[in-house]
């Protein structure tokens, strides 16, 4: 296998360099976020920046989008030496970016939030114009007159592309952009890309943490580990489990290899792998021993007259993982509401070991023993501008109570606990959630959540956004949880996540449950026949 130098520059032999990164340096501190990190992109070239949450990756960006300065080393564009003091600059000189959380205005329509931050009053025609020329040239067709509230989470994609290559940038970066992203969404944005690159010559930076996209998607791939970079390689000339070894430093564990870096097709059928042991499914619980821990019946749910669950059954066994796979949009967030008591059922029932549960009813699921890992844990699953250890106790209050009064020191005994227990890196339990990596934000939520001692618990996404090390931690802690005797509710549209650690898998489709299989009889040609609505 050809590999380069750490910190040599990858490109294609031949080609001039677009941008070109020599011995950046950035300190925060005491800490060194990128550590004389070197590296130079081609035109016309699409390459990937891998490595786990706190790598460096996100700094490197700001310094080459102006959001933040370099302590030493240079950066150059076509061959010329450039400064770039802020994103004003960094635009002039064709730099654009996609971030990974969309910076739309709901209420707007497409063509008027393409022209935010414009100078000038908005040309509306040609602006929709600009739209349609940019959406046929480069497949991200999207009506411009559409509200962004009303669009799909790809479409919401599309815009954000749209408002930067109608500046026609020479270089575009994009940061974690699929991580919203269904399976089709993420394959069409690849096409995209890869017709941006070489169509039009331009320069693109796909930051990402999921090494099937970075081999999928990109033609050579920068590696960075504790704000350095430890190797860079030509994607077709490595595979998963290299780049993985490289990013973490170790070999990964069965769960992470399998899901976060596991083929699809050798997941279904692992004869397929050069490693069948190592995709091998999870062995069905002996259902004779574990009884019914949760049972939900016939489920009708609705809001503003547009219907939500329609008629969704489902059983859940002590100690079993059942994964529900579907396309998004299907259901999966009324079911999550449902058992966080924040939707109300219309008719059905919802039992916990045979006793009839309240829906709708502030905390009565909660009090039952159901645990929630929310698919947004920045909206739902903490509070960012809180503490650590009051995340911690925020569904447990009055076990840190004294005599009516909050106890500090309880608080700060709890999360001392917890932190420890669940390996969260955090400066200290008073830091701010929002000064956590997502996979360390994760840990928090999980960690309230099991330490209640659940009888069930729904993990909603829970790896979604998470680098290859913090989807190893949860994978294996939801096993753990399971193995326990806790009834694990798997909700994912990563069907490498469900085939990894699910016993059963359900298919739910229109808010409702279309088919069942037993995770070591799947069959992929039939779930996928179930998850687009037909039964097989």
């Amino acid at each position: 296998m050809s590999t380069q130098p750490t910190g040599a520059p990858a490109h294609s032999a031949g080609a001039p360099a677009s941008v070109e990164l020599r011995g950046i340096t950035k300190r925060y501190g005491s800490i060194v976020a990128c550590d004389d990190v070197s590296l130079s992109v081609s035109r016309g070239e699409i390459h990937g920046l891998l490595g786990q949450n706190g790598a460096g990756k996100s700094t490197l960006v700001k310094i080459l989008i102006g959001l933040a300065q370099r302590d030493a080393g240079e950066i150059l564009l076509d061959g010329r030496s450039v400064e770039i003091p802020d994103p004003l600059a960094a635009s002039t000189l064709g730099i654009a970016m996609v971030h990974q959380h969309f910076s739309l205005v709901n209420e707007l329509s497409v063509w008027e939030n393409v022209t935010l931050g414009e100078v000038g009053r908005p040309d509306a025609q040609r602006t929709r114009e600009l739209v349609r020329s940019i959406g046929a040239r480069y497949g991200l067709d999207v009506d411009p007159d559409a509200r962004v509230e009303d669009l799909s989470t790809g479409e919401r994609q599309r815009v954000e592309i749209i408002k930067c290559l109608r500046r026609d940038p020479s270089l575009l970066i994009l940061d974690e952009p699929t991580s919203v992203l269904t399976l089709a969404e993420s394959r069409e944005l690849f096409t995209v890309l890869r017709r941006v690159a070489q169509d039009e010559g331009k320069t693109v930076i796909l930051i990402s943490h999921k090494l099937d996209e970075i081999l999928t998607a990109t033609d050579h791939v920068t590696i960075m580990r504790s704000g350095r970079v430890v190797a860079q390689r030509v994607t077709a000339e490595t595979d998963e489990r290299e780049l993985a070894r490289e990013m973490v430093g170790r070999e990964l564990s069965k769960w992470v290899a399998a899901s976060a870096l596991g083929d699809l097709d050798a997941l279904v059928d692992p004869s397929l792998s050069s490693d069948p042991a190592m995709l091998a499914p999870v062995e069905p619980i002996h259902e004779d021993e574990f009884p019914f821990r949760l049972r939900i019946t016939d489920a009708y749910a609705s809001r503003d007259g547009r219907p939500l669950l329609q008629g969704l059954s489902l059983d859940l066994r002590a100690g079993e993982i059942l994964g529900l796979a579907g396309v998004e949009g299907n259901g999966q967030q009324a079911l999550g509401d449902l058992l966080s008591s924040l939707i109300e059922l219309d008719s059905g029932t919802v039992e916990m070991d045979d006793v009839v549960l309240p829906t709708g009813k502030p905390g009565a699921m909660h009090r039952a023993g159901i645990g929630v890992i929310p698919e947004d844990r920045h909206q739902s699953g903490c509070v960012l501008d809180m503490s650590v250890a009051e995340n911690l106790v925020m569904s447990t209050v009055g076990s840190v109570a004294r005599r009516g009064f909050v106890s500090r020191k309880a608080i700060r005994a709890n999360a001392e606990r917890l932190i420890e227990q669940f390996e969260i890196s955090t400066p200290s339990p008073d830091t701010p959630m929002r000064q956590l990596s997502g996979g360390n934000q994760q840990k928090v939520v999980l960690a309230r959540e099991l330490s209640l001692n659940p009888k069930v618990l729904v993990a909603a996404y829970p790896t979604r956004g998470l680098d290859v090390g913090a989807i190893e931690y949860m994978t294996e802690r939801l096993h753990d949880a399971a193995n326990s005797g806790i009834a694990v509710l798997l909700i994912s549209t990563e069907l490498e996540e469900i085939l990894t650690l699910s016993h059963h898998i359900a298919v739910i489709h229109r808010g409702a449950i279309v088919g069942q299989m037993r995770r070591v009889d799947v069959d992929a040609e039939r779930l996928g026949l179930m998850m687009g609505g037909q039964e097989a």
